[in-house]
């Protein structure tokens, strides 16, 4: 048969011709694509939001929702980005020209991801600070004889009658005349040996309610909360300096381009699971885990006639995949253009909504041993988002042997985590901006300016987030 007879078996596929294509950077090889992908799908939701959302949802009824919604808006949303980035060689902002109608959705999504990483450092940031309250300072939030403590502090109730009421049923005369209890720290007021042993049932602080300690140091310590939105506050120092840590580290990471960072995500992608399969078995063989995985598991198939249900499954998928920020087209561009993504996206899809599932066990076995050593219900303990993370699993931290060691753990983990994600994200923002210049931004010293010029900005404007 003639040669220009012969039926098309395929359709090839050419590059579009871009400028100073040569010249832009590429992975060296797929590994290196396929734990940065990861790494910015996996991160602080796969902890602090995915365990929690399926607990109040329905339990394992909850994956019904959640993997539809995978396969039917997060798989197909994940190959376009990576397949629209991989295609066109450029990042969010100009990858949209192969259809200029939706050009905005590239402003958009540039605007998203810069966004995010402001506030995304920050909470790492307040990990970091934990990190090293863990090292430095033993486990702080364990006790209330700590500057930052009030007279409320106390980790039950019970507790706190003993500490404030005499066997008369009035306050500790030890205290200064003119002096009150809500303006005093703990650490300044001198209880009588009697007070540790009352057991007055008509004391008159009977309506006063005890505040964790684990809640005091992330109120008055971490974070310090001011009484009001008008009261600004002054910049907490261990915030900021924080803050300007994870800064410098994120640059570092990203500052070579994806050659490099490329091989910081060898350690920061895969150390993570194996800190918490650590985790995991030490959660399974406490006391109550197995009640806590229970209610963490056992399905509620009534809880799927509720519209929120869905809600939740559809944002947690692009949440916790982190699409439709632009962060995957970045990404997806740095690779060769005949590079089989399909099967990249496949596995990054998998692994996510599997450390998802995972996290759920090894957090929830710790809430189970929590609720079991307290004597309540796991419904009393079981918290979302930075609650979780900051407070919860940190007073349940203080109840096993060894605290230490497991607070600097689960720090280690969440900094890892989190890192990676932050660092992808300003990547993108990166690809994003050198893009629109290539002539002088694809080169080693024009990114390493850019790059620098944006963490100090992301720097400056984190600061805004440190007055208590």
């Amino acid at each position: 048969m003639d040669e220009k007879n012969k039926p098309k078996t395929s359709v090839e596929i050419e590059q579009p011709k871009i400028e100073c294509l040569k010249e832009r950077a590429q992975w060296s090889s797929q590994i290196d694509f396929l734990l940065a992908c990861i790494g910015n799908a996996v991160g602080l939701g796969n902890i602090w939001r995915f365990p929690y959302l399926c607990y109040k949802n329905g339990g394992g009824a909850f994956l019904i929702p959640y993997l539809i919604m995978l396969f039917c808006g997060g798989l197909p949303v994940m190959l376009l980005e990576i397949g629209l980035g991989q295609y066109m060689s450029r990042g969010g902002l100009q990858s949209w020209n192969i259809c200029p109608l939706f050009q905005g959705i590239g402003i958009a999504t540039f605007l998203m991801c810069f966004l995010s990483i402001t506030y995304y450092i920050v909470i790492l940031a307040w990990g970091l600070y934990y990190m090293y309250a863990s090292v430095a300072m033993g486990i702080p939030w364990g006790s209330c004889f700590n500057t930052w403590n009030t007279y409320r502090c106390a980790s039950s109730n019970e507790e706190l009658q003993k500490r404030l009421c005499t066997s008369e049923g009035k306050y500790s005369s030890s205290i200064s005349n003119g002096q009150t209890l809500e303006n005093m720290s703990l650490i300044n007021v001198t209880l009588h040996n009697s007070l540790i042993n009352t057991t007055d049932t008509n004391c008159s602080m009977s309506n006063v309610t005890a505040v964790d300690p684990a809640v005091e140091f992330w109120e008055n310590h971490v974070i310090q909360i001011s009484d009001s939105i008008e009261d600004g506050g002054g910049i907490v120092p261990q915030l900021a300096v924080c803050l300007l840590v994870m800064w410098i580290l994120v640059y570092f990471c990203v500052w070579r381009g994806v050659k490099w960072s490329g091989k910081v995500v060898y350690f920061t992608v895969t150390f993570p699971y194996v800190i918490l399969l650590i985790l995991l078995v030490r959660g399974a063989t406490l006391p109550g885990a197995g009640n806590g995985i229970k209610y963490f598991l056992s399905p509620d198939f009534s809880r799927l006639q509720d519209a929120q249900v869905w809600i939740d499954g559809g944002t947690q998928v692009f949440f916790s995949a982190a699409i439709a920020i632009g962060a995957m087209i970045s990404l997806g561009s740095y690779n060769d253009f005949h590079t089989d993504f399909y099967k990249h996206t496949m596995i990054v899809a998998g692994i996510n909504s599997g450390t998802s599932f995972l996290s759920g066990f090894a957090v929830f076995s710790v809430l189970g041993f929590m609720a079991h050593e307290q004597n309540v219900d796991i419904d009393q303990v079981a918290e979302s988002g930075p609650g979780l993370v900051f407070i919860v699993y940190p007073k349940a931290v203080t109840m096993m042997p060894l605290p230490q060691l497991w607070a600097i753990l689960f720090f280690l983990m969440l900094f890892l985590i989190g890192i990676d994600s932050g660092f992808v994200m300003v990547e993108s923002v990166v690809a994003h901006i050198s893009d629109m210049f290539p002539r002088q931004l694809y080169k080693t010293k024009g990114r390493m300016i850019l790059t620098a010029v944006l963490c100090f900005y992301g720097t400056q404007w984190d600061f805004l987030w440190c007055p208590g």
